[in-house]
């Protein structure tokens, strides 16, 4: 049974993480409806999503339909890449090998990225997707008080990528204030892509069950979160009743069905290079900055390194999450290399120590870790803005730091309050 002491600090840690970014802002007066609605809303909503059975067969449905897109993507990767993909091979390196040892990432399984980019682009073109997204933004709208515009472009996060999103309210971005700009920001940072989902799940695999439907959870609840946050950093000054009309999603998105499935097999293509390169880029830097520090004593009886190190700078602010002390080192460094490196980097390290951690850290931990912000992201996400919204340049360029900083705490905010839920709720 987990210590009651550990979901009250979650609790507690809700709002003294929500009190870090006020102090980081202008700190003006806190505005307690909205603090208590936001947190409010991400309780409630995770309670509802996994005590209500239509929600909780959802979301166990959800790793399910990834297996089933695994397996057709399986077959189109084997037809194009042969047995690096996993089919009959011309030669075994090593017979003794286990089954399934020689299992190959980037040809195995990163293809369902592009898979789930074209699938993605087909649903908005048959406004599957449109609908979801119109539908959250009301909700959105009504209960945490946006304008139509920040509401759909935080709704849209939920399916769509920080870059993607925004350009389901390109018209109103040149003349959004700064207050909805960096709440659009944050949200991109504290969120992940559905054509990414399936990757994570790849490396959750083994760490915990059902892994598609809490990533899922994950993008949806840090929502709340990320409002709240970006409005205590950065209040509005006032908006007129226009903007805060209901927005409609641009019609004109895709030309045809087949327009969205070649842009979603483009737009898949530059993710799938992406990550190859961008692993392949950071994973040497942290192995090349380990060797820089090998040249240094030990320290504590052990060498330096950058999990060390990272840990020692995030484990007060994961154990307000609720993390245990004596896993708010490991736990810390999880946290520190999402936000120095990425994600994908960082779940592949929570799979390697997943043992040594509690269930419940390696629950809250699997929702921190989820969302875009990082450092390469800040990149990522200003060169798409800027390119969609020029006159914005230097509002963007200003903004994005402060949003990697919110985007982080949002998700902090979101493995707290897991934490704060009864750990037999997941099955844990």
């Amino acid at each position: 049974m987990v210590d009651v002491s550990l979901q009250l600090r979650s609790f507690i840690g809700l709002f003294l993480l929500a009190a870090i970014a006020w102090l980081l802002g202008p700190r003006k007066r806190v505005p307690v409806a909205l603090l208590l609605g936001a947190i409010g809303l991400q309780l409630g909503l995770t309670w509802l999503l996994y005590t209500a059975p239509p929600f909780r067969a959802f979301l166990t449905s959800l790793t399910g339909v990834v297996e089933v897109l695994q397996q057709i993507t399986d077959e189109g990767a084997q037809f194009v890449f042969g047995y690096l993909a996993g089919s009959e091979a011309p030669w075994i390196p090593n017979p003794d090998a286990a089954p399934g040892s020689a299992f190959l990432f980037a040809f195995q399984a990163l293809p369902m990225v592009i898979v789930l980019s074209a699938l993605s682009a087909l649903l908005w073109r048959w406004r599957v997707l449109e609908l979801l997204v119109q539908g959250f933004a009301l909700a959105f709208r009504r209960l945490l008080n946006l304008s139509g515009a920040a509401s759909l472009g935080a709704a849209a996060n939920i399916f769509l990528g920080m870059t993607e999103s925004p350009v389901l309210i390109r018209p109103r971005l040149p003349d959004m204030s700064r207050s909805d700009l960096f709440l659009i920001m944050t949200v991109g940072f504290s969120t992940v892509a559905g054509s990414v989902m399936a990757v994570y799940v790849t490396f959750l695999s083994g760490v915990i069950e059902d892994a598609a439907g809490h990533i899922f959870t994950a993008s949806l609840i840090s929502i709340p979160a990320a409002v709240l946050l970006a409005r205590l950093m950065m209040p509005p000054e006032g908006e007129s009743e226009e903007a805060k009309s209901r927005e409609k999603i641009p019609q004109t998105i895709y030309q045809s069905s087949m327009d969205a499935l070649t842009t979603g097999v483009s737009d898949g293509m530059r993710l799938y290079f992406n990550i190859i390169f961008m692993l392949l880029v950071f994973t040497s830097l942290v192995a090349l900055v380990n060797v820089l520090l090998g040249v240094f004593p030990d320290f504590a009886g052990a060498p330096l390194s950058v999990d060390r190190i990272l840990g020692w700078v995030f484990a007060p602010i994961v154990w307000l999450a609720g993390i245990p002390w004596n896993e708010a080192n490991a736990a810390g460094a999880l946290m520190g290399l999402k936000t120095a490196l990425n994600e994908l980097i960082a779940y592949g390290r929570l799979a390697e120590v997943s043992d040594e951690l509690s269930p419940r850290t390696s629950l809250i931990m699997t929702y921190a870790i989820c969302g875009f912000a990082n450092f390469s992201s800040i990149g990522i996400l200003t060169g798409g803005l800027v390119a969609i919204a020029p006159s914005r340049r230097e509002d963007i360029l200003q903004l994005a730091p402060r949003a990697l900083i919110s985007g982080t705490l949002a998700t902090l905010m979101t493995g707290a309050a897991v934490g704060v839920m009864p750990m037999s709720m997941f099955g844990l």
